[in-house]
């Protein structure tokens, strides 16, 4: 059972918040602040409870080396602007300065410790350098599920040595609603998988191949599962050391009696950056193209299914979704779960983006944060950020 930082005495306590911060940065500002949106419920309920607000994130891959393209100063500046209050940065996450901050915080008010990868022993999920995160918290809340399937010293060993801690409120929603799909569901359970690599997803692939009645891979994935039926696709984004995979996937689909449904036509052109294109049968993809997206067949047919379906997981574009026109199959399939009656799950990068831009997020029952923490758990991995919190 994970306890809930509304469960948690904070009141005038220094509470320590590992959230996910790590978001696109443009010409020094933040580009995209979702992730810095979905943490404020947390934030604002410390800051209403009287907490002293210590954040901690990482940001990008400085490789363990304080860079300043790497700091997060236009990330407390964002924060600043979205809570309307100060946030101070500290120089660093530990050491002497970050201490003076914290020791000098009033309630009710945020410290934004710099980068914690700016410190190798961060990802090394190093003792001594928990200890020393730990020495800056009298509670600890985890609300960072996007990173919770990482063994880092601010989402694990420092767990250790905090003796108050629970989750943030996103960390709670995360995972409930994914934990209701690996449950007892309402069915028909359609799964919609999207993406480059089969080899990426053949985990929770196998895994959530037990639950659903019926699975629709689209994307370039889809065409890997063409290859294995032995179909040319031409120049086709395609992995052939995964066509034994693909073929055991398909065999797995009929064992279980799983409606496997792959793309009947594709939208094919000479080149990504070519927006001429011309619509094929999937078992026809003319030489010297490639399948760039599902055709309005398969979208269909994707459609039908989703209509009747009780429960959606959602993880994956359907086509190269950052260069329109190719953009048309991730964005109708979208919609159509949106406009369902189904509990609906969303969860991956691009397939997140496209409900984000459609400003279809309240249309879905959960938009989840974590695309690689989302599909650890629906394989049915432990993460370890949520084991070391949970109570026994």
């Amino acid at each position: 059972m994970l306890r809930c930082i509304d469960e948690l005495d904070i009141e005038s306590k220094r509470v320590f918040i590992r959230v996910d911060f790590n978001v696109p940065l443009a010409e020094g500002k933040v580009a995209d602040a979702t992730r810095i949106r979905a943490a404020l419920p947390t934030i604002r309920h410390a800051l209403k409870m009287k907490g002293k607000v210590i954040l901690a994130s990482h940001l990008g891959r400085p490789k363990g080396k304080p860079k300043k393209e790497f700091s997060l100063e236009p990330v407390g500046l964002e924060l600043a602007r979205l809570l309307d209050t100060e946030v101070i940065l500290t120089d660093d996450c530990v050491g002497d300065s970050a201490r003076k901050v914290i020791a000098d915080l009033y309630s009710g008010r945020i410290a934004l410790l710099e980068n914690l990868r700016f410190h190798p022993e961060e990802e090394a999920d190093d003792e001594k350098f928990a200890r020393e995160l730990a020495a800056h918290a009298e509670v600890y809340v985890n609300d960072a599920f996007g990173a919770a399937h990482r063994a880092h010293a601010s989402i694990h060993a420092m767990t250790r040595f905090v003796e108050r801690k629970g989750v943030g409120f996103l960390m709670k929603r995360e995972v409930d609603a994914l934990g209701r799909l690996l449950g007892e569901v309402k069915r028909p359970f359609v799964a919609v998988v999207g993406g480059a690599k089969i080899s990426d997803k053949i985990g929770v692939l196998g895994n959530i191949m037990r639950r659903v009645d019926a699975m629709l891979i689209g994307g370039a994935m889809a065409n890997t599962i063409l290859a294995a039926r032995g179909i040319d696709v031409a120049r086709s984004l395609c992995e052939p050391q995964s066509l034994a995979v693909a073929k055991g996937l398909q065999d797995e689909a009929a064992r279980a009696g799983v409606r496997l449904l792959v793309p009947s036509d594709l939208v094919v052109s000479s080149s990504p950056d070519d927006p001429a294109f011309a619509v094929v049968p999937a078992a026809k993809v003319p030489a010297g193209t490639m399948g760039l997206d599902i055709g309005p067949e398969t979208v269909a047919a994707f459609k039908r299914e989703i209509a009747g379906a009780g429960t959606v997981f959602w993880n994956g574009p359907m086509g190269l979704f950052e260069k329109p026109p190719y953009d048309a199959g991730t964005l109708e399939v979208g919609r159509a779960i949106a406009e369902s009656l189904a509990f609906s799950v969303v969860g991956g990068g691009d397939s997140v983006a496209a409900v984000t831009r459609m400003g279809l997020e309240k249309k879905f029952g959960h938009v989840s944060t974590g695309g690689g923490a989302s599909l650890e758990m629906l394989e049915g991995l432990r993460l370890p950020g949520i084991e070391v919190l949970e109570e026994r």
